[in-house]
């Protein structure tokens, strides 16, 4: 999960991104776009440099790894993130 951005934590900004990300047969990010935003630039790249280090399971045709796209939903919710 990424991580609050604090400036956007004192300022009590919440939101949802959701991203559309190409995934390569080896299961790294080779694209990560903002499919839609948060509203807040801080929460949008937050969540796009997070989803952008991830590694995710390749998909899979007729038994071979492929290049595909997921959508990722990330929630950034105050209450969530609590110390």
């Amino acid at each position: 999960m990424p991580r609050y951005p604090p400036a956007a934590r004192r300022r009590g900004i919440e939101g949802k991104v959701v991203l559309d990300v190409l995934v390569s047969a080896e299961g790294q990010a080779l694209s990560v776009e903002i499919a839609r935003s948060s509203g807040s630039s801080l929460l949008d790249e937050a969540a796009r440099e997070t989803v952008g280090r991830w590694r995710f399971r390749p998909a899979m045709r007729e038994e071979e790894v492929v290049q595909a796209r997921a959508t990722v939903p990330v929630q950034f919710s105050l209450i969530a993130h609590a110390p």
